[in-house]
């Protein structure tokens, strides 16, 4: 099983409509709960790909890099609970549609606001990809077996699969916000359609490339449902109906595993993603609708908002780190040629407690030094055509993949961050006062 995780981080939530249709210009009040439940999710993500890093000594000395979770029966329980991209993406479209609706409202082109978006997730990025490519390269240099630099190397570009699904889905946005307000349900069904269709096709055929298809519909998909809950649709629900969509989703999800239909495993389940990602999506989301009052009580103390505003400013900064730091925290620890207990075995589980807190203070500083740029908003959103937004979303993909599919190689990443940086120059246009 591959070392990734749910994740991700998407923009800084815009303030949620209070109505389903918010005056041109207005500016409705901020969502914390929203806001509050991102920062926890990106928290999660975090402590999970920790929880997967196992570092260990052979008999003969040889250090070992693997995915501690390989092989453990409890894990798929577990990812019941820590598989929250589902959510996220929902969120995500929470975000996107309101922010989106705002800038075009203020005279902003689709091609404007592509770029910016293109701008927001690859800035903060690409720093922590030349770090990689520079970190990979040092340990070729320094003559570290060839096998620990390629595991590093694939460990630390897996969670980068999320900025290239977002990438993509951010593009869609000014369309799908579009089709979400003069074709819902079709919209709707034509994108379930769409995954079920994959995965009986993926199902007969046993050819897993064609599950790849879903990376368009179930992330889509589930932006969508996130433009539903920006756009005050879902507001009409009262909390024992929505607790009781959760439940039937729960069931539903529960049929597909035992039937087969879909693994156990719901961090299997990404890659390619299933349908039982959509059913998930939409009890998590239930969920939250459920607790959002709760939530918004929980976080209305001053240090919550801090807390909470501070990992929110700096969410794609902390996605794109967290797992350089814990690969290199990994590789301290083989440096340091200290007594490093077997995962999974009693001494490996009762050190977790440390290892997380050792991870989470390390990203913290990490990303205090690197998240300035991403935490000061830039004031005014850039303006490009659509034929080069398009360009740069292309090129910013294209980098991804590369760093997805060669990551292994150090080579892989210096081409990698190259393109970044090309997608970041096309998005660059001409700074215009939208914001």
């Amino acid at each position: 099983m591959a070392l990734l995780t749910p994740v991700p981080p998407v923009a800084a939530v815009a303030p949620a409509p209070s109505a389903p249709a918010t005056p041109a210009g207005a500016r409705p009040a901020r969502d914390t709960a929203v806001d509050a439940v991102r920062a926890l999710l990106l928290g999660v993500v975090v402590l999970l790909h920790a929880l997967m890093a196992g570092v260990s000594v052979a008999a003969d000395g040889s250090p070992i890099l693997r995915n501690a979770m390989e092989g453990w029966d409890g894990f798929a329980p577990l990812t019941w609970i820590l598989q929250i991209m589902p959510l996220f993406f929902v969120l995500g479209g929470f975000a996107s549609y309101t922010q989106w609706t705002r800038q075009r409202a203020k005279g902003a082109t689709a091609g404007d606001y592509v770029a910016g978006r293109v701008r927001r997730l690859l800035i903060p990025a690409v720093g922590a990809i030349i770090a990689a490519a520079v970190l990979l390269a040092a340990l070729v240099v320094a003559g570290v077996p060839a096998d620990v630099v390629a595991t590093a190397g694939f460990r630390i570009g897996q969670p980068f699969w999320f900025l290239g699904v977002y990438l993509g889905c951010s593009a869609l946005v000014p369309v799908m916000v579009r089709l979400h307000e003069r074709h819902r349900a079709l919209t709707f069904a034509a994108l379930a359609a769409g995954v079920v269709a994959v995965d009986i096709v993926r199902g007969a055929t046993g050819v897993t490339a064609i599950g790849l298809l879903n990376m368009a519909f179930v992330w889509l998909l589930l932006q969508q449902l996130g433009f539903a809950v920006a756009d005050g649709s879902l507001d009409r629900l009262r909390r024992g109906a929505l607790l009781a969509v959760a439940g039937v989703a729960a069931g539903a999800a529960a049929v597909l595993i035992v039937t087969g239909a879909a693994p156990g495993d719901l961090i299997a389940a990404l890659n390619p993603p299933m349908a039982i990602l959509v059913v998930v999506g939409v009890a998590q989301t239930a969920v939250f609708l459920a607790l959002r009052p709760r939530l918004r009580a929980a976080v209305a103390g001053p240090r919550a908002a801090a807390v909470v505003s501070w990992v929110n400013g700096r969410a794609m900064t902390i996605y794109s780190w967290h797992m350089l730091v814990v690969i290199a925290l990994a590789g301290i620890l083989l440096l340091a040629h200290v007594g490093l207990p077997a995962p999974l075995t009693a001494a490996w589980w009762a050190s977790r407690p440390l290892w997380f807190a050792a991870v989470l203070v390390a990203v913290a500083l990490v990303v205090a030094v690197t998240g300035r740029r991403e935490a000061a908003r830039e004031s005014a959103a850039a303006r490009a055509g659509r034929m080069r937004a398009t360009g740069a979303t292309l090129t910013g993909v294209a980098g991804v993949v590369t760093i997805l599919v060669g990551g292994s190689s150090p080579s892989a990443w210096v081409v990698g961050a190259v393109l970044v940086l090309g997608a970041l120059r096309l998005a660059g246009g001409r700074a215009g006062r939208l914001a």
